[in-house]
């Protein structure tokens, strides 16, 4: 076994996303299921939205993050990836939650896919109507 290093561990959700993240000091690597973070999402926004976290407490070139997500699309995958990443450094070091919270990175989403009711094609849309 390697030397002893401090792993912080963080979980995230996001609608039906679930990230399982690993924060450990280091050089700044972002690793998404094996791949880069630049590589996993391929979307620039995606991307900025997953380590929003680590710039807000202006971490990123300081921490290496290695992540584990599964579940959902890519919307739902990168704000699991940030919550994840969010509690991870809460527990790395406590003082940052006040910045975190502020920033809105602690909060789960709570939006869901409501679901389809029967009798109808939808969650909310009804089939049309007819008088006669």
């Amino acid at each position: 076994m390697s030397t002893a290093t401090n792993v912080f561990l963080g979980t995230g959700r996001r609608k039906t996303s679930t990230a399982r993240v690993r924060l450990t000091e280091g050089s700044g690597k972002l690793t998404v299921n094996g791949r880069t973070l630049d590589a996993y999402f391929a979307h620039e926004n995606f991307a900025k939205q997953a380590y929003a976290p680590l710039q807000t407490v202006e971490l990123k070139d300081k921490m290496d993050v290695t992540v584990n997500v599964s579940g959902g699309g890519v919307t739902g995958q990168a704000g699991a990836v940030a919550h994840g990443i969010a509690r991870a450094l809460q527990k790395l070091n406590p003082e940052l939650r006040a910045v975190l919270k502020k920033a809105g990175h602690l909060t789960r989403d709570p939006r869901e896919k409501e679901r389809k009711k029967p009798g109808q094609p939808g969650a909310r849309k009804r089939f049309q109507f007819s008088k006669r």
